[in-house]
């Protein structure tokens, strides 16, 4: 990495000083890939959950060999119950060997998780008790995640944002109490939509790599997500990243491409 500075962010809490690009392993990445970006790439901010085969012996075998230099960042994939959660963290700290999780979150806050005073109370137990180190949710409603930020044990948000989807900027990012939060985004190239020409777009186009340069050029996000299909993928944006913050013309092509791209129909995204 050449641009050290650019490229690592020690987490709150967590308390790790890792690269900034994480790793989704749900988009079709092998286990080879895997493999690779965990060792050679240097990834160490891992999405992960029990679900994803293909990546749990290449992660076990990573964090056999050194422990202290990844996060596992991992939930249930719903949580409207408080008992499901002990049995997913012993379940995943027996899948891969380990004593603690990084990362306990609530997939998607509203729709598949439920923020209710027993599931507080047993995700607080859990980290008052080392099963796990931090507690976070995903969540596409900005408003009520800024104001969980204030008044809620969270440690952690994983959000949407990118060009086309910006609204954290205003609705979250001013609002997080100082530098107690990690903050985790994802969608940074908006499905690929940012990389498909709109009509009557005639600047550039971005890479992917370029999506997560927006992304990590918020002082605010500390890692964004990448889900690649494949190794190659994987490989330039990590590349990317090499090239530090966006300039000040790539970011002013940015604000004009993403509400082009919104405009198009894909505000759901």
């Amino acid at each position: 990495m050449k641009n050290e500075e650019f490229g690592y962010r020690k987490l709150p809490v967590i308390d790790k000083n890792v690269l900034r690009l994480g790793l989704a392993c749900n988009f079709g990445i092998d286990a080879s890939g895997v493999e690779w970006a965990l060792g050679e790439g240097g990834v160490q901010y891992v999405f992960w959950t029990p679900r994803q085969k293909g990546a749990t012996e290449v992660l076990r075998r990573a964090l056999k060999r050194d422990r202290d230099r990844y996060v596992v960042a991992t939930g249930p994939t719903t949580a409207l119950w408080s008992g499901n959660l002990r049995r997913f963290v012993d379940k995943v700290r027996t899948t891969l060997n380990i004593d603690h999780v990084e990362v306990l979150q609530m997939f998607w806050l509203g729709k598949t998780s439920r923020w209710a005073p027993k599931i507080v109370a047993e995700l607080e137990a859990l980290r008052d008790e080392g099963a796990v180190t931090a507690i976070g949710i995903s969540i596409h409603d900005r408003k009520r995640a800024a104001e969980l930020a204030r008044s809620s044990p969270l440690d952690l948000l994983m959000i949407r944002y990118n060009a086309a989807h910006p609204g954290a900027e205003q609705d979250i990012f001013p609002h997080l109490p100082g530098g107690r939060h990690t903050v985790v985004s994802y969608t940074a190239t908006c499905w690929r939509y940012l990389l498909r020409r709109p009509k009557g777009w005639q600047g550039p186009m971005p890479t992917a790599g370029d999506c997560y340069r927006f992304c990590l050029s918020s002082p605010h996000v500390d890692v964004t997500l990448t889900g690649p299909a494949n190794l190659e993928q994987l490989r330039e944006n990590l590349m990317a990243l090499d090239k530090g913050p966006l300039s000040a013309e790539e970011m002013a092509m940015f604000r004009e491409l993403g509400p082009l791209v919104k405009a198009r129909g894909y505000s759901w995204l």
